[in-house]
């Protein structure tokens, strides 16, 4: 297993690099990440490139045994590159250039900057092809971030209208499928379809289908940019594998496109950045995995406080340690913090790395330090493992590009949705892979897909087949509502979905913020609260399992179960509180023989990686508070190498990594 470190010499003097690698393989480190932002250190003028002060930074990476993941420098071009080509630079929505200052302000689609692109990656790639500490790649860095993917330049105009002809043939075909007639939006000409510019009403008020749409060119775009470099490097350093450090939950592209041409995915993780909820993060880690369906990197950990001009707090004694181990549990074969040494200039003086300003160990190096003795010592026992799940959500990032653009509810989002469904299963230690609407559905027993607010015949078929022989499936409001092109359906809801859940929706309401009804359990007079939406269910093949109890809609379906072929499948019609989904997923859990752990605290997590000869089982506790865990069998604890069970007490910010003793 990798534990590494993203470092920036350049950002030093020269006679301090050989005390960083010292340094860093004293603490167990064996890579490093470089070069993401080097680009005008590398080609100080166009053509004239210079390697020598990564080669010489490189060697003495070397001499201490740490191995090198180079990048592409795309995300950040030099002044020389938009002097030349002004062009470059993206434009936002109201057609206003994007400044050079900051970072990824280029256009996507710009010819004059896949030029430049190719040129750099292809003298880097030559370059680097022989050298044996270079063992990868990581191709530009976080494409997207920073609101980047959609540009609204005259380039992207040109290119979109270019994806628009081949992807619909034909103006005819065109104005049917986007409803073109509404609002005299009727195009007879290519050059006339604009792209989702100010108009005099808000962004979204543009037609659905076309913002829909050029959603998805600019992912493509995105992918493409991606695939010019991935088609250098390949071709150049093809013993190389390559990745790209993606943003877990992040959505402006479609990451599964993404990932489909890299040799496994990489994520930055920031625990203390992003949500709170305890199960957060690990979603974030399953979505990555899932994109792939193998283990991952993170070639960006959290190891101090993070922030540009303010900043959050610092973790925590055990903190880092934790969110290493939780990656571990969730599928990474590899940890790489950000960053080694804390910058004294630039935006991210104080987005803190291992070492503080001052370049001196302290108690963060000694927690990496502690890591990287235990993961010397214990991780040839997992490092051929991986999660082997039986439950799978559906992802679909149209699906959250369709909400984005009319969200139904000012509370409503495509990813807390996911989570609200998520954390109740994670609760159990229920094992949770994250997959694409084309995935193979027959390997898992249980499959829950949320919002599938764009449905097409294909895909309603393949979940019926599913459920028809044996598959158990949920699914909730707002679902089958569209075709593909995000125009309305017109069938009663939930659409093309209806038949599998046995439902017709005779009405629906948008609950205002603040207000909820009240939604009874048939079998268990289970009370809880509806919120958010209310899908009105008249029950057809389906049972009801709950109803709501006020409103005009008193007694009416709220939750259903149909019986199709010899599966099942459940509908839920509102946002209802953690008691209910508890209640409602330990009995389909049982049900259908999945594995959980009993009496999990609340917030922590059990994970497990396996092989055909190993069951590796991660206990990790997010709280100051230590928490007592109750665990079938005997197993061996491995960080402390003593045996343990039925029941163990995690400490406050504590970690078990267990392996069974097999009888």
């Amino acid at each position: 297993m990798w534990l590494g470190v993203d470092y920036y010499p350049e950002h030093w003097p020269e006679e301090r690099w050989p005390a960083d690698a010292k340094l860093m393989k004293e603490a167990g480190l064996t890579v490093v990440r470089l070069a993401e932002f080097a680009w005008s250190r590398l080609e100080p003028e166009e053509g004239k490139y210079d390697f020598a002060w990564l080669d010489r930074a490189i060697d003495v990476l070397a001499g201490h045994g740490i191995k090198v993941v180079l990048s592409t420098p795309t995300a950040a071009p030099p002044a020389w590159v938009i002097q030349r080509h002004p062009d470059i630079l993206p434009e936002d929505y109201t057609r206003t250039p994007k400044s050079f200052g900051i970072r990824r302000h280029y256009c996507f689609n710009n010819e004059h900057y896949h030029e430049h692109s190719k040129g750099i990656a292809g003298a880097m790639a030559g370059h680097y092809c022989g050298n044996p500490a270079v063992i990868g790649w990581q191709t530009d860095n976080e494409l997207g971030c920073h609101d980047t993917t959609r540009c609204y330049c005259k380039n992207c105009a040109a290119a979109f209208r270019r994806w628009l002809r081949a992807r619909y043939g034909s103006l005819a075909d065109l104005n049917e499928a986007w409803g073109t007639v509404f609002w005299s939006q009727e195009y007879n000409e290519w050059e006339q379809i604009p792209l989702p510019w100010k108009s005099v009403e808000s962004q979204m008020a543009h037609n659905p289908s076309l913002l829909l749409d050029f959603y998805r060119f600019s992912s493509d775009s995105v992918v493409a940019f991606q695939k010019m470099q991935i088609d250098i490097l390949r071709d150049l350093c093809p013993r190389h594998f390559i990745t790209h450090n993606l943003m877990g939950l992040f959505d402006q592209v479609d990451y599964f496109d993404l990932a489909a041409d890299l040799d496994f995915v990489s994520w930055d993780n920031y625990p203390n950045y992003s949500e709170s909820s305890p199960h957060w993060t690990g979603m974030s880690h399953d979505v990555m995995r899932g994109l792939r369906a193998c283990n991952f990197w993170v070639m960006e950990q959290q190891s101090g406080a993070v922030g540009w001009n303010t900043f959050g707090s610092t973790p925590r004694p055990g903190l880092i340690r934790l969110w290493t181990y939780q990656a571990i549990a969730h599928g990474a074969d590899a940890v790489l913090y950000f960053r080694w040494r804390t910058s004294r200039f630039g935006t991210e003086q104080f987005w803190h790395g291992i070492l503080d300003h001052h370049g001196r160990p302290g108690r963060r190096y000694d927690e990496v330090k502690q890591i990287g003795a235990e993961l010397a010592k214990h991780s040839h026992e997992w490092i051929d493992c991986c999660p082997r799940n039986e439950i799978a959500f559906v992802l679909s990032y149209q699906q959250g590009w369709a909400f984005h653009v009319q969200p139904q509810h000012s509370a409503m989002s495509y990813w807390h949705e996911l989570y609200r469904l998520y954390e109740p299963l994670r609760e159990f230690g229920a094992g949770v892979d994250f997959i694409s609407p084309e995935a193979d559905f027959s390997r898992y027993k249980l499959i829950v897909a949320p919002l599938l607010f764009l449905m097409d015949p294909a895909l309603a078929r393949r979940l019926k087949t599913y459920v028809e022989k044996g598959g158990v499936l949920v699914g909730t409001f707002r679902s089958g509502v569209k075709d593909s092109n995000n125009v309305a359906a017109d069938l009663p809801l939930p659409g093309l979905l209806a038949d599998i859940f046995g439902i017709s929706i005779i009405e629906y309401d948008s609950m205002k913020p603040g207000l909820s009804n009240s939604v009874v359990v048939d079998e268990t007079h289970l009370r809880t609260t509806a919120r958010i939406w209310a899908d009105v269910i008249e029950p057809g093949t389906a049972s009801v399992l709950a109803r709501y109890t006020g409103d005009f809609y008193a007694g009416k379906g709220a939750v259903t179960v149909n019986t199709l072929g010899s599966g099942r499948a459940y509908y839920i019609g509102t946002a209802l509180e953690p008691e209910f989904y508890a209640e409602f997923f330990k009995a389909i859990l049982d049900q259908c023989a999945i594995a959980t752990f009993d009496s999990l605290p609340e917030g922590v997590e059990a994970s497990v990686r396996c092989n055909d000869g190993a069951r590796i089982v991660f206990l990790v506790n997010p709280f100051r508070e230590p928490a007592p865990v109750t665990i079938d069998g005997e197993y061996v604890s491995l960080l402390d190498e003593k045996t343990v069970g039925p029941r163990v007490t995690l400490p406050g910010y504590g970690v078990m990594v267990l392996k069974e003793i097999v009888k």
